[in-house]
């Protein structure tokens, strides 16, 4: 529960505001007051100052050659009517949640309260996606880049400022939900790069989506989908389905791109 808020004018006032305790960023503020699997997990407070990010200017949009550059705070649907993003991450966008969610909720602040469930994460988890990072080093501000895989999993509580996602990328999503509006028990993203890196992540169950592949080639996709998945058991889907279900989303994807 939120018991304290503050809107910094700028970056600089933020961080400082973020060395507090139980201090987090406030962006489209659609989950921020409700309790998730991953905060129950991480033990987090059940009140906490909040740190509205809405006028720091993270709200950009860019590309910059082969990457798309998005700000913190851009909200999904945004992302999702921009020009330059992959059709196949739409999907994963309006999979993720409803128009009325899309448009509070922010691409940084639905990463970081993700969980295997969200096709958002699974997508940006296949592509690769690089996450930077604003935080104060001697008073100075430093910025740090990491892979979202190095991210996932611990998901520090640092200022992040931007995603960057390449678009010199073949990028497929396939999923296998209970209604065509619940999110998916089972869904595979994979981006192939002109060197014939094929990357595959998975999502559907856990607490963060999972990497099958990161290889040279495509060969061996589906025992890796299958792989993945082989204790993945629980109220939605038995670990046996969703390998037999994972192997053929990754062939879809596969012959898709």
């Amino acid at each position: 529960m939120i018991t304290t808020y503050h809107r910094p004018q700028t970056l600089e006032e933020a961080l400082t505001l973020l060395t507090q305790p139980n201090t987090i960023p406030l962006g489209g503020g659609t989950l921020l007051s409700h309790p998730t699997p991953f905060d129950q997990t991480q033990g987090k407070p059940d009140s906490v100052q909040a740190v509205d990010l809405q006028s720091l200017g993270l709200d950009s949009l860019t590309k910059k050659g082969n990457d798309l550059e998005i700000g913190a705070t851009v909200t999904l649907q945004a992302l999702l009517e921009n020009e330059n993003c992959p059709e196949a991450l739409k999907a994963a966008i309006k999979l993720e949640a409803p128009i009325n969610i899309r448009n509070s909720a922010t691409a940084a602040g639905t990463l970081v309260t993700s969980d295997g469930r969200s096709p958002f994460a699974t997508a940006l988890l296949a592509m690769d996606a690089k996450i930077e990072k604003a935080l104060f080093d001697n008073s100075k501000i430093e910025y740090q880049i990491s892979n979202i895989g190095e991210f996932l999993p611990l998901r520090p509580i640092n200022l992040i400022t931007k995603i960057i996602l390449p678009l010199n990328t073949k990028f497929a999503f396939e999923f296998v939900s209970r209604t065509p509006a619940d999110k998916p028990i089972i869904c595979a993203a994979l981006t192939q790069w002109s060197s014939g890196r094929t990357r595959l992540a998975l999502g559907g169950y856990g607490k963060s989506p999972m990497l099958a592949m990161d290889g040279t080639e495509s060969e061996g996709l589906e025992s890796a989908a299958r792989n993945a998945y082989h204790e993945a058991t629980d109220e939605w889907a038995s670990a046996e389905y969703r390998m037999d279900v994972a192997a053929v989303l990754a062939k879809r994807c596969l012959e898709a791109i």
